[in-house]
């Protein structure tokens, strides 16, 4: 009992100097292109690789999922609506599904 309360109190330190330490150290305004390209990305890549092993992992057979993220991927870049694309991946994944089962 005495480690989990020493390592939530190590992750609470650390999360709290990530996020403290940015807004104490950095007074002005980031001014190197390099740098504002990087962090205008961060939440992009951040949100990309949080997901792409769920999708995958989701439906229980990684050819279903692999399918939904290849129609997902179609069908957005095409400019079609969340919801079409949405509904598209999950027939997908149910035809697939019908079709290796």
């Amino acid at each position: 009992m005495h480690d989990i309360i020493i390592y939530i109190a190590v992750m609470a330190g650390v999360t709290y100097l990530i996020r403290v330490l940015p807004l104490t150290l950095i007074r002005r305004k980031i001014t190197n292109v390099t740098l504002r390209s990087f962090l205008y990305y961060v939440p992009y890549v951040t949100l990309s690789v949080m997901t792409f092993p769920a999708i995958l992992k989701a439906t229980g057979n990684t050819y279903s999922g692999l399918a939904a993220l290849v129609v997902c991927v179609i069908l957005a870049w095409r400019g079609l609506s969340l919801s079409i694309v949405a509904l598209s991946a999950c027939v997908a994944v149910f035809v697939l599904n019908l079709i290796l089962l």
